[in-house]
């Protein structure tokens, strides 16, 4: 059970949403896991449950993230992880690529596509210091994998342990 904070002045901001803004719920659907270099990654869909991430994007997102590890633009050694293809608008994505290294630490790469212009994914610029990680329905994913790493970490962490945690992955609505 966890205190409750009481604030540290009388005014409490409106923080950052627009009085336009009208929240909807997507959908996590996992898709097969994808082995790159020496390392495996489970696979997320994140969209609109009337408009799921089309197979061409999802091909070009899985080939782009195999190029980028074989060329050494995204380093994964042995890692085990997840990757989450997240539709945020008509034509834009974020894929996301997330590793456990150091036993417990969550370790990310951030690449994007915008629109048909742009050909492929490519790293996304993060120009200030304090930036987005991840967003309120990538937060579903990402609490699962943090359960199921957790599960994997209580573990006797042996080849069924691991093959356990590739196995154990999320679907619904956020």
């Amino acid at each position: 059970m966890s205190a409750k904070a009481e604030p540290t002045s009388t005014v409490i901001p409106e923080g950052h949403v627009d009085p336009g803004y009208r929240h909807v719920s997507k959908l996590i659907q996992p898709g097969p896991e994808l082995a790159v270099g020496d390392s495996l990654l489970k696979w997320y869909d994140i969209a609109p449950a009337d408009a799921r991430v089309p197979d061409d994007i999802r091909d070009l997102a899985r080939a782009a993230l195999s190029e980028a590890v074989t060329s050494g633009a995204i380093e994964l050694s042995r890692d085990l992880g997840f990757a989450i293809l997240h539709r945020c608008g008509e034509s834009f994505y974020f894929l996301l690529v997330s590793t456990w290294r150091n036993e417990n630490e969550l370790w990310e790469t951030v690449w994007a596509k915008n629109g048909d212009d742009e050909p492929s994914f490519r790293p996304w610029p993060f120009p200030e210091t304090h930036r987005g990680t991840f967003c309120v329905w990538e937060l579903g994913a990402v609490w699962h994998e943090q359960q199921a790493w957790s599960r994997y970490l209580r573990s006797e962490r042996d080849e069924a342990a691991r093959a356990g945690y590739i196995r154990d992955s999320f679907t619904g609505e956020v």
